[in-house]
């Protein structure tokens, strides 16, 4: 549904450029919720800015429903009104609500029809069924300043829903809001995403926002999308930034001649008690060193980072226990590795045991 093709962005000024976007490939599916994810200055809000053409790239394509928006960036009038109705297939949610505060509730939501033509009639009647349908059909005639933000985000939500839209694009639309509040708007983003078939793309800066709601994601860094997929694909890579981002488990050896790994559980395993079989199956002691349990997308995934007594060659056959029961497992650096130097070709083995 989404798709840009090495999409770039430079900010040129006097004193030098700044490159926001540095070749990103991205491919949202149809119906899919896709987060990107990265810290402040990573280009997240760029990117989604090109996505709608608020932005206009300095090279590439952004493709959205098969359209090639750049391709009626053009100048010209009738460039620019093709690219104006492609607009109207895309929603757009922004962090700080940009309510209009002289208007009530039912002409914020109402504005875009304005904008597209509707008479007065249909507007009110298409205004207060997209406030039913988050919920805020009583407020119709508050203003902005007798709202919540949650009851303002959710304002934000109806506007950017009265096109009819396919795709809605969230930028970073809970950072503004508490945590309770926070989980109620992304309810309602992934209620939408299914009674309506929307396409969501959401960036944030929040590991959670991706663990709630998210089929797939991407990390951003410098510009650069780092790595995607699949929750569960990323979720089931070895040595995934992402994952250990979403399921940070931390913890070192506690002294020589001991073997630190990463344990992922996915599904049934999540809830399987493998940790005490493997330590009664090979009678060894097993010392949990951190671990993260949470539910993503409606499945319990969790990590775990245990410590096995001895060296990396003798805890092969446990190892190996742990990956026939489904485990993604990553040997992290044993101790005594830390302590001394490798001899040659060491890593190779160790890398290829993973």
């Amino acid at each position: 549904m989404i798709t840009t093709t090495g999409l770039t962005k430079v900010y040129r000024s006097r004193d030098r450029d700044v490159t926001a976007l540095d070749g990103v490939d991205l491919h949202v599916r149809e119906g899919e919720v896709y987060g990107v994810v990265g810290r402040s200055g990573a280009g997240k809000s760029t990117l989604i800015r090109c996505v709608n053409l608020l932005e206009r790239p300095s090279s590439g394509t952004v493709t959205v429903g098969g359209q090639d928006l750049t391709a009626l960036a053009g100048r010209g009038h009738r460039a620019n009104s093709a690219l104006r109705q492609a607009r109207s297939g895309i929603g757009m949610v922004f962090q700080h609500f940009n309510l209009l505060s002289s208007r009530t509730v039912q002409a914020n939501v109402e504005l875009p029809l304005e904008i597209l033509g509707i008479s007065g009639k249909d507007r009110s009647r298409k205004a207060l069924e997209l406030l039913d349908l988050v919920g805020l059909t009583d407020k119709a005639k508050a203003y902005p300043a007798q709202l919540s933000g949650g009851q303002k985000q959710r304002v934000g939500i109806a506007r950017a829903l009265a096109g009819d839209p396919k795709v809605l694009l969230s930028d970073e639309a809970t950072s503004a809001l508490d945590p309770e509040t926070t989980r109620s708007i992304l309810q309602l983003l992934r209620d939408l995403n299914r009674q309506l078939g929307l396409t969501v793309l959401l960036i944030t800066h929040e590991m959670d926002v991706i663990k709630t709601i998210c089929d797939s994601a991407a990390l951003m860094k410098n510009g650069r999308i780092v790595e995607s997929g699949t929750v569960s694909e990323v979720l089931s890579t070895p040595g995934s930034e992402l994952a250990q981002e979403l399921f940070p488990v931390g913890g070192e050896a506690s002294g020589p001649d001991r073997t630190v790994v990463d344990v992922t559980f996915h599904g049934e395993a999540a809830t399987r008690p493998v940790i005490s079989q493997l330590s009664r199956t090979y009678n060894v002691d097993v010392s949990i060193l951190g671990a993260a349990m949470d539910t993503v997308a409606g499945r319990q995934v969790g990590r775990m980072r245990i410590e096995l007594p001895g060296p990396f060659e003798e805890n092969v056959v446990p190892i190996g226990f742990l990956r026939e029961q489904g485990l993604q497992v990553d040997v992290a650096e044993t101790a005594v590795a830390a302590a001394t130097p490798a001899p040659a070709g060491a890593e190779l083995v160790k890398d290829g045991a993973k």
